[in-house]
């Protein structure tokens, strides 16, 4: 009987080859080609079927078979039941929320003194740069010399009225005299409140040639330099640009199709690579306006304070748009195809031996190495994570 058996399977066997043999040696179409692939794993499951018969009859009617026969070395993975998260990744920077481009608050001017270098830090309301205020200075100094002159002018005119006003109530004075010296009083108290306005903004104009910064940070470009003409934004871009960065945020571009996925309080995950961290945070803004070059909507995320991050710096942002808490996964690489869809094994023991039992699934969703299960596996079972190739349905394994 033993020895029947080994005949059958040698010569189904070798069916199998020189069928195998005779196709590639043929010279056919694609639809032919395709037809006797599709016959050929038909033949193979039916070989696989027979094999695991012959050997079911083996084992039953010789108990050294099972010594004899060689076993397929497997490794296992038990399922859990674990929760299972999927993320849209994206290529995103670090970008700060405060960035000021610093302008001089007048006209601009040629800069005669500097106080700040790139990389500097810098405080809110501090003197960066001071403009030539030779022009200023004197038109202040003019301003208050006129004042000056006004209010003496006016002194002797109070005195000239009140005198011919004196003459005019004893009846010796005229009162065209009297009047004259009223209107001459009048007009230099216009004048004079006309020069303290002007001396006022004189003043004014000569603090615009001091130049500050409007908030706190590190000077992230200053491309200006002493004798050179200060307006706040010269051939290079922004002349002094102060950048805060104590409060930063992650900026990614986010193609059209996730527009639906990606809303306010949606957790994230900020990956910085070149630190090696990670920190979690929720969408504070989603635009709702496509970019259209690049097909793409603006999405941005708040992070702490860190010393170590700094603006521009490249992040990769993870943000999740699904999740289940009861979820069964597999490593992605051990599914595989047929006809009828996508299986995988698992071990199992059967009559006292462990064998390879082909497994039917349905999947979900994909995320780096790990695939969800729908339906077709339980928890507590083992899939084959290694050696699963060329395992069919029932043969005989041995677990690492």
């Amino acid at each position: 009987m033993k020895n029947y058996i080994q005949l059958t399977l040698s010569l189904l066997i070798a069916v199998f080859v020189i069928t195998s043999c005779n196709s590639d040696a043929s010279d056919k179409s694609l639809d032919s080609k395709k037809q006797e692939l599709e016959k050929l794993k038909g033949d193979a499951d039916a070989l696989n079927q027979k094999i695991k018969a012959l050997e079911e009859e083996i084992t039953a009617q010789d108990s050294t078979a099972l010594s004899t026969t060689a076993l397929k070395l497997v490794a296992v993975e038990e399922l859990q039941v674990k929760n299972f998260t999927h993320y849209i990744d994206l290529q995103a920077r670090i970008d700060a929320e405060d960035i000021s481009y610093i302008a001089p608050r007048g006209m601009g001017g040629v800069v005669k003194a500097l106080f700040v270098k790139k990389g500097d830090f810098v405080k809110k309301g501090q003197l960066v740069a001071i403009l030539d205020d030779a022009v200023m200075k004197q038109n202040v100094n003019a301003a208050q010399q006129n004042l000056e002159t006004l209010k003496v002018q006016l002194d002797f005119a109070k005195n000239i009225y009140q005198r011919q006003k004196n003459l005019w109530n004893e009846g010796i004075g005229t009162e065209v005299q009297m009047l004259q010296a009223k209107n001459n009083v009048e007009t230099l108290e216009k004048n004079l409140l006309a020069a303290q306005e002007q001396v006022k903004v004189a003043e004014e104009q000569l603090k615009t040639t001091k130049v500050y910064s409007d908030v706190q940070g590190v000077a992230d470009e200053v491309n200006i330099r002493v004798g050179e003409t200060f307006t706040g934004i010269g051939p290079l871009g922004a002349q002094i640009k102060i950048v805060n960065t104590s409060q930063l945020k992650v900026v990614a571009d986010v193609p059209e199709n996730y527009l639906s996925k990606v809303k306010v309080g949606v957790p994230v995950v900020v990956n910085l690579p070149d630190l090696n961290k990670e920190i979690k945070s929720t969408i504070r803004i989603a635009g709702r306006s496509i970019n259209p070059n690049t097909r793409a909507f603006l999405a941005e995320a708040s992070i702490p304070y860190d010393a170590s991050i700094l603006p521009n710096q490249v992040a990769n942002l993870k943000i999740q748009d699904y999740v289940n808490n009861n979820a069964i996964t597999i490593p992605v690489n051990v599914v595989q195809t047929d006809e009828k869809g996508k299986y995988i094994f698992i071990a199992e023991i059967k009559n006292g031996k462990t064998i390879a039992t082909k497994r039917m699934i349905t999947v979900g969703e994909l995320y780096s190495t790990y695939i969800e299960v729908k339906s077709g596996l339980t928890s507590g079972q083992k899939v084959i994570t290694e050696g699963f190739q060329d395992l069919y349905d029932g043969q005989l394994i041995d677990i690492k």
